[in-house]
Order: structure tokens, then sequence, then C-alpha cells
């Protein structure tokens, strides 16, 4: 059984990244960049053009010793000193004329880093395509809730109506930045670390500084990595780059968490998570059916910003490579993609099968009747009895109908005739029926629509 399987981990357990971030992840790409780098060496002329075809047919992460790996971090500071010096007696045995290529040049730093780039690749990749999933479910709620009225509220209170379709719009724009944030990582946000023990790749220098140069590109390609202009061993910008976008990512989609979670209360009910045998069952209470997706959503992103923060003080290092900002890094970096991996597949499973109640959301906004458009009641009354006037006679209405909001139209045409002016009860009910006070809503849901089906991707 491995060591951390997410059993106190809802953000991410269960979601399939086990074997994209374990620790035979982080190994499996230090195999591989140590590959790559004895093929390009190989093409280069620097290191004999089969070494890497040696190298890598002894290095399978199974005969590594793992008990001697970790014994060998507490000693080193890092899991790559042990790590080579495995990989090295694996090709002595098997090769021994190619012992002497592995890790030929690099260091330590180059090795853990183009790895956790590599591994951040495969998670961003996963990442972006369930964020492109979770787009296009939600747009199909942005379009079949275009006119759906519903209770805007601020500050927990209605404030004036809105519509479903302009709620979900603004699920959809978050996720569309997202998607688009993760996809220039993705173009070129991930750099190959090559730079030698203080990133002067010094030990290639008899073979001239052009070809010293020229190794950064080649292993990029190999790699499917970006090309780096200098080596970034204490220039940590891409690892800040990726924990920014891991926090967009994860706000972004506990925004979408937390609103659900809201409107799923037994007292509001207008929308549910969907169903399945078993889920969101209580030990206690068997009527309950708690937003489980939701509540997994939220708790990643309440803890990435607090990693985050982590990896952004690890900027700030000293020398051409550090004493401990580096290692800071990797147990952090790790659990934020855990958490925005988990978040990003659970919103697929929460946005798919979200049930929408539009007979909840009318009588929702009913509850509080003409109150809900006073901010439309006010500009019609202002030039009738003055902006102050209309303020206090608004409050004054409302707090009457508070337990009978569907009389405030009468109420209010009484007011006015008692102050000399016209009341008609019929034109006032008109003017406090919440479908006739959406604004734009309509206008922007087909923008943030029109923005949906521009992506590349749809």
């Amino acid at each position: 059984m491995r060591a951390d399987t997410g059993l106190l981990s809802p953000g991410w357990a269960d979601t399939g990244l086990d074997d994209l971030l374990d620790d035979r992840a982080w190994l499996s790409a230090m195999i591989a960049f140590e590959v790559a780098l004895a093929r390009v060496q190989g093409k280069a002329g620097v290191v004999p053009p089969d070494s890497a075809d040696r190298i890598a047919a002894a290095a399978d992460p199974d005969w590594f010793d793992w008990p001697e790996l970790v014994a060998e971090v507490r000693e080193t500071g890092n899991p790559v000193v042990g790590f080579v010096k495995q990989l090295t007696a694996l090709v002595r045995a098997a090769a021994p004329e190619a012992a002497d290529h592995v890790h030929l040049g690099s260091t330590s730093q180059d090795v853990l880093d183009t790895a956790t780039m590599m591994v951040c690749r495969r998670v961003l990749q996963r990442v972006r395509d369930d964020l492109r999933r979770t787009a296009a479910a939600l747009a199909g709620h942005v379009r079949a809730h275009r006119d759906t009225v519903l209770a805007g509220r601020t500050l927990t209170q209605h404030a004036v109506p809105i519509t479903f379709g302009l709620k979900a719009s603004g699920w959809l724009s978050g996720v569309l930045d997202a998607v688009e944030r993760v996809e220039r990582l993705l173009d070129g946000g991930l750099p190959v670390s090559l730079g030698g023990a203080a990133g002067t790749l010094a030990a290639y220098q008899v073979f001239g500084p052009a070809e010293v140069v020229d190794l950064i590109a080649p292993l990029a390609a190999e790699l499917d990595l970006a090309a780096a202009d200098v080596p970034w061993h204490s220039t940590r910008t891409p690892i800040a780059d990726i924990a920014a976008v891991l926090a967009f990512v994860s706000g972004t989609l506990g925004r979408i968490a937390v609103d659900v979670a809201v409107l799923t209360r037994t007292e509001i009910g207008e929308v549910a998570e969907g169903t399945a045998p078993g889920r969101g069952a209580s030990s206690a209470m068997p009527q309950k059916r708690n937003p489980v997706r939701s509540t997994a959503i939220a708790t990643a992103a309440r803890q990435v910003p607090a990693l985050v923060a982590v990896l952004h003080q690890c900027m700030v290092v000293e020398d051409e490579r550090s004493a401990g900002g580096w290692h800071a890094e990797w147990q952090p970096l790790r659990e934020a993609l855990r958490l925005v991996g988990g978040a990003a597949r659970n919103a697929v499973a929460l946005v798919t099968g979200l049930v929408v109640f539009p007979d909840r959301m009318r009588e929702n906004v009913a509850r509080t009747g003409g109150a809900i458009v006073s901010e439309r009641l006010g500009a019609v009354l202002t030039p009738i009895v003055g902006k102050a006037e209309a303020k206090a006679l608004l409050t004054a209405a409302t707090s009457t109908t508070r337990d009978r909001p569907g009389d405030l139209p009468d109420v209010l045409a009484e007011m006015l005739r008692e102050r000399g002016h016209e009341g008609d009860p019929d034109r006032w009910r008109e003017l406090c029926d919440p479908a006739g006070y959406t604004g734009a809503a309509g206008v922007l849901v087909d923008r943030t629509l029109s923005r949906y089906r521009d992506q590349p991707w749809v």
C-alpha cells in the first residue's frame, strides 16, 4: 500500500492522480531526463551514440532499491544523488562501457527540476482537458437557462433579479480564463533545466562554448519542454508561474463549488448535485444528500493558496543554488498539483451532473415580492416624488409588506394616492415583476457563449 492514498484528502482522493504524482512518477521522469541527456550528448559527439539506449535498457524503476533511495535523501538532502548512484550501478552491471556516461555534466537540480517540469506537464494537460469538459457542461447550462430568473444575492441577501444563465456565465468565463492560463504554461512555460554545478555548464567546456549552449535546446526538444535562455537554478520563475496558475484554477473552481453548495441548501434548493448510490450519504442522518463534489473542490481551493505562498516565498533564494529554498518547493508543489488535479476532475462530475430547479428559483424570487426590484421602483418613483422621498416611501412600503410581499404593488399605489399622486396598482404590479428587470443579462449570456464557441478546441 502507498504511504498516502488520499484517505485524508477528499480534495483529490480517487481522482486518478496517484500514478501521476507518486514517487515513482518522479523517478520515471528523472530516468527520462538522464536518457534524453545522453541522447543529445550522443548526437553532439560528447558520448558514444548508443549510450542513451544502454542507459534506458538498464533503468527500469522496479530495479531501484526504494528504501535505500529514501535513506539517501536524508543523507544527501535530495533524491537525485542516491538515484544517480543506483542508476550508474544498474548501467554498469548491464553495460559497463556506458556507466561513465550517466549524468554527465549535469547536477542534481538539473535532474529534479526537469523531472518536475515533466510531471507538471502531465498533470496540467489533464487539468486543461478537465477544464475544457467543465466548460462544455457549463455552456449547456448557460444556453438552457439564459432567461431563467434567479434571485441575485449580495452579502447573503436578495439584491436584484438575475438569471441562472448569467450566474453560470460567470462560472464559464472563469473556467475559460483558467484554460487560457494553463495553456500558456503548456505552451513554452515549462523549461528544461541544464546548467551543471553552478549554471555555467563548465563540465562541457572541453567541447567548446557553442556546443555547450546547443545542448540546452536539443534536450528541451527531446523532452518536449521549453528551452530557457539561461539556467534557472536560482531563478524560480517557472515554479512561481505554475503556482500562480494552480491558485487561479483552484480559486475559479472553488467559487463554483461554494456557489453550488449554497444553492443546494435545504431552504434554497435551487440546484442539486447529481445522484449515485451512496454519494453524499451521512453516517448518522439517512435523509441527507450532502454536496460532496462541491465540498471536495472547496477543500482543495482553501488549501492551495497556502501552498502557493510557500512556493512564491521560495523565489527568495541565495547564491547560484540555494540551501533550503529549492528543497522547500517539492512537497507543497506536489500537494498543490494533487489538489488542483482533483478539483478539476471533481468539477467535471459536479457540473455535468448538476440538476437545476427553475420552479424553485421562481418561488424564491417571489418570497420578497416586488422588493427585489426596489432599485427599479426607486428609479420610477424619483421623478414623481423626488429621490429622498422615493427611498423613504419604498422603505416604508417594503417594511409594511415584509410578511405579505405580494401586497407591495397595492401598498405602493395607496401610498402614492395618499400623497396626491396617481396610484395604479396594475402599473406597479407590472413594475414589480422580477422577470422584467434582468437588465442586460441575456446579452451578457450571449457574449459568454460566443466566447466559448470561439475556442479552437470547441
